[in-house]
């Protein structure tokens, strides 16, 4: 699927949803093919079988508020993501000390000329 395919069932779906209509397959073919857009058919049917249980408003709401929950064994990635988690709080006791002064190459003897 290209993007001006999926921004164009995305774009159908808003509109539906703006209007107050319920989201379907042949409403949003409709308005793509109103719009001069060819997607193929099963595209809008994919679409509004994804949103047809859910509640727009919040899905448009929290767009920033992030992903599910962490898994309860995280591997890879999601290792390396679990910490933080808790960091928040250690960095919250890291920022009221003050930040350490950082050597200057001159103080490590590196000069350029030396």
């Amino acid at each position: 699927m290209s993007d001006a395919e999926e921004l164009a069932c995305v774009y159908a779906a808003l509109i539906l949803h703006d209007d107050g209509l319920p989201i379907t397959a042949d409403k949003m073919s409709t308005i793509i093919k109103a719009a001069g857009l060819k997607v193929e058919a099963y595209w809008p049917v994919l679409f509004a079988k994804m949103l047809a249980n859910k509640n727009l408003d919040d899905l448009l709401m929290n767009v920033g508020a992030g992903g599910g929950a962490v898994a309860s064994v995280p591997t890879g990635a999601a290792a390396a993501a679990a910490p933080a988690a808790g960091a928040p709080k250690e960095a919250e006791k890291k920022k009221e000390e003050p930040p350490p002064k950082e050597e200057s190459e001159e103080d490590m003897g590196l000069g350029l000329f030396d």
